[in-house]
């Protein structure tokens, strides 16, 4: 399955530098084409002049009128090219991650090392789930899937996700013109923060009646004296007064506007982008619920988002002219420019302010669905899980971890059919023990995500997950890793005590105290867990765990991995395998580093 993905991602990037070549000859040919109207232009008054200057003024328009269809096809031509280059670029990285590489952003803001069990799954952070996940492109898209990941949806929700997901991974071509266009220019939560500020600011101009017609009427009455000053009925005096005086207006205008503006300040490409990518979504026909029900947020009776959000991009790239030192005084003097623009905006918020947040949240969560979706569309051999409302049940088989590399990845299977059960897993340090537990919690947390899974069958209980695996002392709070880690099982302890739902994943319980003590702790730990009627997967080299009987003989599932010797050379096939394991090899690694034993 790999070698055909990387085939179809080695034609896609093929396919499209084939056609960025041709954008870029055409943009070459259009570059020579413009020197045309140019040159007709010169022509024009060289042999029009004397004819008369109606002839010339026509002429001279016609080819003008060309020379900007000119300008503008090359900057359709540039745009393409820049979508062209960055979809280039995304399939090189899809590439790159079928060959094992982690290549997009790790989500390492999101760590939380009290979280239940991210920081023990390496969700997040460098070679993690979520790096290997994530494909969104803007700030809420990121933390939307950090917030999947977090915490297991509602079943019903999941459900629904199931569906969109299995239709988005057979729309990749569409997930990745989408991502095109939001990798563009990335929609940041400071752009999001600055849009919502600025929705709940009071109008400064619209709130004053008056400036509906004193926007209409001042330039009005500016540009007429213009006209009379140019054709001779008042004076130069008289003109510059005016002039100073709508200058002043203007400078007034705009110690109200500046501080707007700047509220909204370098955001217009952004909205841009934003806009291209909603009119991506509007246009696509959806069939499950959840996809049709994110899309239907886009429109409303009077207009469609897409249009809105171009539309208020157009207003901020016209308001940026105020940067313009050339442009923007005679604007502001005769058009009062920055106040035509500023009125528009507010007229824009009282409008729109009640889509904004819907939109937003749409595109972020079609981002977050089509990370998932490309996850699937990249592993076909996937399947999606079974969720049960019963307590307890996971089964399933050929369970890997999805962040191996299929041909180096050893498949096991996992089976508890009721609460109350622990899995005890005993096996010889480096067998596999640790990547088992992470395999299984990783599956656990995607199915709870409504994403596929790593598996050929897996089905499973809508639980939450809290595991116990990668314990630290913490100097700051002069923490052992010890006391850190009865912390941790506090929490777990706690849990089961209130009955909730959890399946419960422990490495090595109680590692950081003597022999006895971890012992006693652990077996103590473990008959609680099944008197709670909890349910876990505990990992242990303690093998007089695995041989707790009475009167726990029906409770506890014993597994284990084991290590072949010979001539004290280790082999590990990391195959999960009933009874307890006999075979260690701690004393044999001790040798081979140079302990006498």
């Amino acid at each position: 399955m790999a070698d055909s993905m990387r085939e179809y991602y080695e034609q896609c990037i093929a396919s499209e530098k084939s056609r960025l070549q041709i954008l870029q000859r055409r943009r070459s040919a259009l570059g020579w084409l413009r020197i045309g109207p140019i040159l007709a232009i010169v022509l024009v008054f060289y042999f029009l002049w004397n004819v008369g200057w109606i002839y010339v003024g026509i002429g001279s328009a016609i080819f003008l009128f060309v020379f900007i269809r000119l300008v503008h096809a090359d900057v359709t031509h540039l745009e393409k090219i820049k979508f062209t280059k960055t979809k280039i670029l995304l399939f090189e990285k899809e590439l790159s991650s079928i060959n094992g590489e982690f290549v997009f952003d790790d989500g390492h803001q999101y760590i939380d090392p009290l979280h239940p069990y991210t920081s023990d799954m390496d969700i997040f952070g460098p070679y993690s789930l979520y790096q290997y996940l994530n494909r969104t492109t803007s700030d809420p898209g990121s933390d939307l899937l950090a917030g999947y990941l977090k915490a297991p949806a509602e079943k019903s929700v999941i459900l629904q996700r199931q569906e969109a997901i299995k239709e988005l991974s057979n729309n990749t071509p569409w997930i990745k013109d989408l991502q095109t266009y939001s990798t563009m220019q990335r929609f940041t939560n400071d752009t999001k923060n600055k849009l919502e500020a600025w929705i709940e600011m009071p109008a400064s101009f619209q709130k004053f009646k008056p400036w509906k017609w004193l926007r209409f009427l001042l330039p009005a009455i500016i540009l007429s004296i213009l006209f009379l000053y140019l054709s001779g009925f008042i004076s130069g005096s008289w003109f510059v007064f005016a002039l100073l005086v709508f200058a002043a207006i203007a400078y007034q205008l705009d110690k109200v506007i500046a501080p707007i503006h700047h509220q909204l300040d370098d955001i217009a490409f952004r909205l841009k982008m934003l806009s291209s990518s909603i009119d991506l979504i509007e246009k696509k026909e959806f069939h499950s619920l959840l996809l049709k029900d994110m899309r239907s947020r886009l429109f409303q009776e009077e207009y469609k988002a897409s249009s809105a959000i171009k539309k208020i991009s157009k207003l901020l790239e016209r308001l940026d002219l105020r940067y313009n030192l050339v442009l923007s005084f005679p604007l502001n003097i005769l058009l009062l420019w920055n106040l035509q623009q500023i009125i528009s905006l507010e007229k824009w918020r009282e409008k729109y302010k009640n889509g904004l947040k819907s939109w937003l949240e749409s595109i972020a969560e079609f981002e977050t669905l089509n990370s998932f979706g490309i996850f699937s569309f990249n592993h076909r051999e996937n399947i999606f899980p079974e969720i049960l409302d019963n307590y307890f049940t996971i089964e399933g088989e050929e369970i890997g971890h999805p962040l191996i590399q299929k041909e180096k990845r050893v498949n096991n299977p996992v089976h508890i059919i009721s609460s109350g059960k622990v899995m005890l897993v005993t096996g010889s340090n480096m067998a596999g023990k640790s990547t088992y537990l992470r395999s299984i919690g990783v599956n656990c947390i995607l199915a709870f995500c409504g994403s596929s899974v790593c598996a050929s069958s897996f089905r499973i209980s809508h639980v939450s997950l809290i595991s116990s695996m990668r314990i630290a002392d913490n100097l700051q709070e002069s923490t052992s890793t010890f006391y850190a880690e009865l912390k941790k099982l506090k929490v777990i302890i706690d849990h089961v005590n209130a009955k909730e739902k959890i399946f419960i994943l422990l490495d090595e319980i109680l590692r950081g105290t003597n022999s006895i003590d971890r012992h006693t702790g652990s077996k103590a730990l473990i008959k609680q867990l099944i008197e709670k009627k909890a349910s876990a997967i505990v990992a242990t080299h303690d093998l007089e765990l695995a041989e707790i009987k009475e009167p726990y003989a029906e409770n506890i599932i014993n597994y284990h991995f084991d290590v072949q010797v010979e001539n004290e050379e280790l082999f590990f096939d990391y195959k999960l395998k009933e009874g307890i394991c006999r075979s260690m090899n701690a004393t044999i690694l001790m040798k081979k580093i140079g302990i006498e034993i």
